[in-house]
């Protein structure tokens, strides 16, 4: 499966199991987890990064990203597996 059979271009989300999911979330997550492990980011940038990291989480749940694929960093795993 390519990403437009996904989610064509002309849609901007999905729903997947019973969660609304924006096209861009796994992207944008992942951008999120680099600035949030990142030493040299300021407090201010982390705690952006960290309120966009956790609002993430139900889709990326309901993708089953975490069913697959587990986070090496072990801060921002357990950050991922607050509920």
């Amino acid at each position: 499966m390519r990403a437009e059979d996904l989610l064509p271009d002309q849609l901007n989300h999905g729903d997947f199991n019973g969660t609304r999911v924006r096209k861009g979330t796994v992207g944008a997550f992942l951008i999120n987890a680099r600035l949030w492990s990142d030493p040299g980011t300021s407090a201010q940038q982390r705690r952006v990064a960290e309120e966009d990291l956790l609002a993430a989480l139900p889709a990326l749940r309901a993708l089953g990203l975490f069913e697959l694929m587990q986070v090496r960093d072990p801060a921002l795993r357990a950050l991922c597996e607050q509920d």
